[in-house]
């Protein structure tokens, strides 16, 4: 946390002086206005996953590898908005968000199927930007909490940095961290028995027995005796994610806008999860293990082209590598219709593939003697389709209601090679 806080610090001091103004000699010419509500943002969203090959039982394709998962999401975002003596445009955004999963893969971190499947994740934000426009440059901050059930807890931290160019374009940095604990929770033939009987072992131990729900027992051996048991922690392991986003944005003439974003991202720590089971060759399993450290690098290109006045061509394409050997290709396209000033549609369709990393292998097909393996189908080789339509009312004098400035709905289906098929549902309301 410390190198990313003194990033922070530095470049907020480096940037100072992009904000600076000189007094303002006639306080009549503007005055600063205060903080006020700007518009707030309710997000809901539905998702709905049918699959095999879970990654919680090596990938295999039997009733117990089902990888069914359904999602409720809901966010509330509101953003603040004032105007100082030097004209500089302050904002301040807060987030609250939740979700709810069930996963049929969970349960079998208990190997009988009977662990809890479900569970609710929380992430709060708060972000605060300041943009002069004079000078057209704008510095944020941002931070992020997020929470798992038992399973992780992860803070982030962020600061961006933009400004406009004469030649209608804009450049931007921004600076991410993320800071994961993850609590090693492991399948249950992997954890010791809760049972003196069962532990051979005469020297003194303490053994950890925990479940996908979360509960967590300590139990204190001596002597292969029990001595003490009660609640406890359970051990964990960090995972902390570095990046710096470089974009540029540029007005190319009065119908074309053009855009490149490039990510350098750094993970260390530790990059798989302890409830990720590996069969191996020879009948033997164990839990996936990966490399401490991860390197990876997309650019994304993004072309916007006004086709008349009602239409809009949206075009993206991002090419991605990593230093564990996966290389995937990115590319999208949508087309909103204006059908009314106020009312249009957006279809939209995404095509993605990538190769499998170097450390992947299906069930059963690891060799107990390599150093790194996992059977999860993240890191598998596929191409993937998604297509969806989404539709957008803006009235002028609100959606039923003056304050509801903005209705937006939008389904995609999504079908990836490894037969996972995915139907996301969302509805965005936007109050001015």
């Amino acid at each position: 946390m410390r190198k990313i806080c003194l990033t922070v610090i530095g470049m907020y001091l480096m940037m100072l002086h992009a904000f600076s103004q000189g007094p303002v000699n006639d306080s009549s010419v503007y005055k600063p206005k205060k903080l006020k509500l700007d518009e707030v943002n309710i997000v809901s969203s539905y998702y709905g996953q049918t699959a095999d090959k879970s990654a919680v039982m090596g990938g295999r394709t039997d009733s117990k590898g089902i990888g069914n998962v359904t999602d409720l999401a809901n966010g509330l975002d509101i953003k603040f908005v004032s105007w100082d003596k030097k004209q500089r445009k302050n904002a301040l955004g807060l987030g609250f968000n939740v979700d709810y999963h069930t996963a049929a893969s969970q349960a079998y971190v208990d190997s009988n199927g009977k662990a809890r499947n479900n569970g609710t994740r929380i992430y709060p934000t708060l972000d605060w930007s300041i943009a002069n426009t004079k000078k057209g440059t704008e510095f944020g901050l941002g931070l992020y909490y997020s929470a798992e059930h038992n399973y992780y807890r992860s803070i982030g931290i962020n600061t961006s940095f933009s400004k406009k160019t004469k030649s209608n374009g804009e450049i931007g940095i921004k600076l991410v961290g993320y800071f994961d604990n993850i609590k090693m929770i492991k399948p249950a033939e992997f954890s010791s028995a809760d049972s003196s009987k069962t532990n051979s072992s005469n020297a003194d131990s303490v053994v950890y027995l925990t479940t996908a729900s979360g509960g967590t027992t300590e139990v204190v051996y001596q002597n292969g005796q029990i001595v003490s048991r009660g609640k406890s922690g359970l051990p964990s392991k960090t995972r902390d994610t570095y990046t710096a986003e470089l974009s540029f944005d540029q007005v190319i003439n009065s119908r074309m806008q053009a855009s490149v974003v490039m990510d350098l991202v750094y993970q260390d720590g530790y990059l798989g999860l302890p409830f990720h089971r590996v069969y191996f060759n020879n009948g033997k399993d164990t839990i996936e293990n990966l490399p401490s450290s991860r390197f990876k690098l997309p650019i994304g290109f993004r072309l916007n082209y006004f086709l008349g006045d009602n239409i809009i061509l949206r075009g993206y394409y991002r090419f991605y590598f990593d230093s564990w050997g996966l290389i995937s290709h990115t590319a999208s396209l949508e087309v909103p219709v204006k059908i009314t000033p106020f009312f249009s549609l957006s279809p939209f369709y995404r095509y993605y593939s990538q190769t499998a990393a170097r450390y992947f292998a299906a069930y059963a097909a690891h060799n107990s003697n390599e150093q790194y393996y996992t059977s999860n189908y993240a890191l598998a080789a596929f191409s993937s389709h998604s297509v969806g339509l989404g539709i957008r009312l803006a009235p002028p004098n609100g959606v039923l209601i003056k304050p509801l400035s903005m209705l937006e709905i939008r389904y995609a289906h999504y079908q990836q090679t490894t037969d996972l098929a995915a139907d996301v549902l969302s509805l965005n309301l936007k109050f001015k």
